[in-house]
C-alpha cells in the first residue's frame, strides 16, 4: 500500500526544510532549504565540524580583520553547508542571505553575489542556487536586480498577499508563504486552539495565492512552508512545492493511502494589472496586523540565531 509521502511526490516537488544530511538522505527529497536557525542548529552536528574548522581557516587567510574574518567565515559556513546538502539532492539548494540586510536592497544585493561566487568556487552552479531573503520591500527590490542578473531567488517570511503579488511583479523565482507561523498568530490572536484544515489560515493564505498566480500567469514558484502539522500538507497537496520538516515527512510517511490534488493550475484566464507600487505595498502590511508581525519577528528571530552563530565562529577565530 502506498504512504501519503509516495503520494505527495507524484503531484508536489518536495523539498527539505532542514540542514541534517542524514535526514536528506533519508527522504530523497528534490531541494532542500536553509536559514539562520537550521543553520545554527547544523553546526552543532558532529558531521559538520571539520566545515566549521575549514571555514574559519579559510577565512584567516583572507583577511587580518576580524570583524572581516567573522563576516567571511560565515559566509563560507553557510556556502560550505549548503554544498555538503547539494551532494546528496538533485535539486536546488537555498541558502539565506543575513537578516539583518533585510532593510538594504543594494546590501542584500552584494550578498546575494558573494554567496553565489562562494558556490561557484565550490563547483557548484548558480542554476543549482536559490538565494533566500526576507520578502520585505526591499528584499523584493533586490530580488528583481538579482533575477535579471540570472540569480534566482526564493522570497521567504512571506505572510500576506501584497508580499505575494510583490513578488510575482518583481519576477522572483520562488516564495515561500509560512502556513504554520500564519496559524501561530490567529490562534494566538483569536484563542480558537483548532481549525479544520480547510480552514486553517495559513492553508486559506497559500491557497489564495496560488490560485491568483495561476490565473494571472505568473511563473513564480508557489512553495509552501512552515507546516505545523500534516493535515495543512494534506491541503495543500497539488502545490507546485512544500518544505517539510523531516519529523512531518517522517509522518507522512508512517500514513498509508493516497492524496487527493487540492490545489491544480487551470491555466491562466486574466492579465496582471498595474504592478504594487511601494506606497500601497507598505498600506497594505500596514492594515494586515498578523504579516507585519510575523515578518518582524521572523526577522529578529533569524538575526538571532545568525548573532548566536557568530559568537561560536568569533570564539574559533580568537583560538
Amino acid at each position: 500500500m502506498s504512504n501519503q509521502l509516495a503520494s505527495l511526490r507524484e503531484i508536489t516537488t518536495v523539498v527539505a526544510d532542514t540542514g541534517d544530511i542524514d535526514a536528506i538522505k533519508k527522504y530523497q527529497p528534490v531541494d532542500a532549504t536553509t536559514n539562520p536557525s537550521l543553520l545554527l542548529k547544523a553546526a552543532s552536528l558532529p558531521q559538520y565540524a571539520s566545515l566549521i574548522d575549514d571555514s574559519v581557516a579559510w577565512a584567516k587567510l583572507q583577511s587580518s580583520d576580524s570583524n572581516q574574518q567573522l563576516i567571511d567565515a560565515s559566509d563560507k559556513l553557510a556556502v560550505a553547508i549548503g554544498k555538503e546538502i547539494s551532494d546528496s539532492i538533485p535539486g536546488r539548494i537555498s541558502t539565506e542571505v543575513d537578516a539583518r540586510l533585510s532593510f538594504d536592497k543594494n546590501a542584500t544585493v552584494e550578498k546575494a553575489e558573494r554567496l553565489v561566487q562562494l558556490y561557484q568556487d565550490a563547483g557548484i552552479d548558480k542554476s543549482r542556487i536559490l538565494i533566500k531573503m526576507a520578502s520585505t520591500w526591499e528584499g523584493i527590490q533586490a530580488a528583481e536586480i538579482l533575477e535579471k542578473k540570472g540569480i534566482q531567488c526564493n522570497l521567504t517570511l512571506l505572510f500576506s498577499f501584497a508580499q505575494a503579488r510583490a513578488c510575482a511583479e518583481a519576477g522572483a523565482y520562488l516564495i515561500s508563504p509560512f502556513v504554520g507561523r500564519i496559524l501561530d498568530w490567529y490562534k494566538k490572536s483569536t484563542g480558537k486552539t483548532e481549525y479544520a484544515a480547510d480552514e486553517d489560515p495559513g492553508v486559506v493564505s497559500v491557497t489564495s495565492i496560488y490560485n491568483y498566480y495561476k490565473e494571472h500567469g505568473y511563473n513564480t514558484v508557489v512553495m509552501g512552508a512552515s507546516f505545523r502539522n500534516i493535515g495543512e500538507i494534506q491541503s495543500l497537496a497539488g502545490c507546485d512545492r512544500l518544505t517539510i520538516s523531516p519529523a512531518l515527512l517522517e509522518e507522512l510517511a508512517n500514513e498509508p493511502g493516497e492524496l487527493t490534488v487540492k490545489l491544480k493550475d487551470n491555466g491562466a484566464t486574466k492579465t496582471p494589472g498595474d504592478r504594487l507600487t511601494e506606497s500601497e505595498f507598505r498600506w497594505e502590511m500596514n492594515q494586515d496586523a498578523m504579516a507585519t508581525e510575523k515578518l518582524s519577528e521572523g526577522i529578529r528571530n533569524f538575526a538571532a540565531d545568525q548573532d548566536k552563530l557568530e559568537v561560536m565562529l568569533r570564539e574559533k577565530l580568537s583560538a
